[in-house]
């Protein structure tokens, strides 16, 4: 199983299923840096905080997807599946589908997630709780498309023009924001960043994505994450308030955004995905509600 390192799924559980992050970049102050190695998002954070910094972020090479997936051959597997961020917002996917047709299209499965952060982790995580319980990588596959089609991803940021600068999100939606002086609670659809709708105050805006989120989630069975920009005490009560709406969650995440995303929705920042019970649950997938950092 491999993925890109924007995903930002839970060292433990990255270490328990033996997923492959394969590390995007970062350019600030000069440098280039792998996220998660080399860049911090409190690196990022600093950056974007200080007038005439800028950042940029890079896709992985296609070579860092054959080296990795060459280790996962090598190391006995039969298939890989290759699961990463939406192909809308990042050249990512592009470069896995180029390593694959290097390695081998018969032994490398490519899957568009068409979200980001535990947007795609979460699609990540049902795959590899399938390949887990031995099913066959079209049935991986199949599991992680389904997750991630039933996935939302909804978050609020403090200011629009970082999402315009990276090209994430039309020109004409960010100065509608700045123009009315709006909190736009934006969401991931088919693959791209979008406003769904506006509020007039930070606090009015969390308060709208609890709402949305215990729609989406649908009732009891939900796996929920809450990520975060430099914002830890808006993501704590974010994640009290979705743990007191959302009855019998299964699984909570609750993290800092990496430095990749980071960069495009700059700090202040916070958002949550949820990923709906859908599905009937295995005996080997992760249960909880306790918070993981």
């Amino acid at each position: 199983m491999v993925t890109d390192s924007t995903a930002y799924l839970p060292t433990d559980v990255v270490t328990r299923y033996g997923i492959e992050v394969v590390p995007c970049y970062v350019v600030l102050a000069g440098r280039s840096g792998r996220e998660g190695e080399d860049v911090t998002p409190d690196d990022v954070a600093r950056a974007l905080s200080s007038r005439g910094q800028k950042v940029s972020t890079s896709r992985p090479t296609p070579g860092d997807f054959v080296a990795a997936y060459r280790r996962l051959l090598d190391g006995g597997a039969d298939r890989v599946v290759s699961i990463h961020l939406s192909a809308d917002l990042s050249g990512t996917w592009d470069a896995a589908r180029l390593a694959a047709a290097q390695v081998g299209e018969h032994l490398v499965t490519v899957v568009d997630s068409r979200s980001t952060a535990m947007g795609t982790g979460f699609a990540v995580l049902a795959a590899a709780r399938a390949a887990a319980r031995g099913a066959a990588a079209e049935e991986v596959a199949a599991d992680a498309n389904g997750t991630a089609a039933r996935t939302r991803t909804l978050f609020v940021v403090d200011t629009l023009e970082h999402l315009r600068r990276g090209g994430r999100i039309g020109a004409a939606a960010s100065l509608l924001g700045t123009a009315l002086a709006v909190k736009p609670v934006l969401h991931v659809a088919d693959g791209r960043v979008v406003p769904l709708e506006r509020v007039r105050t930070s606090g009015r805006a969390l308060a709208r994505l609890v709402q949305r989120a215990t729609e989406a989630a649908g009732g009891p069975g939900a796996a929920i994450a809450v990520h975060h920009l430099a914002a830890p005490q808006r993501a704590e009560r974010l994640a009290t308030e979705l743990q007191q709406a959302i009855p019998g969650i299964r699984e909570f995440h609750v993290s800092e955004l990496g430095a990749v995303v980071g960069a495009h929705v700059g700090p202040g920042a916070v958002g949550v995905v949820v990923a709906p019970a859908d599905e009937p649950q295995h005996e080997d997938e992760d249960g909880g509600g306790t918070p993981e950092g």
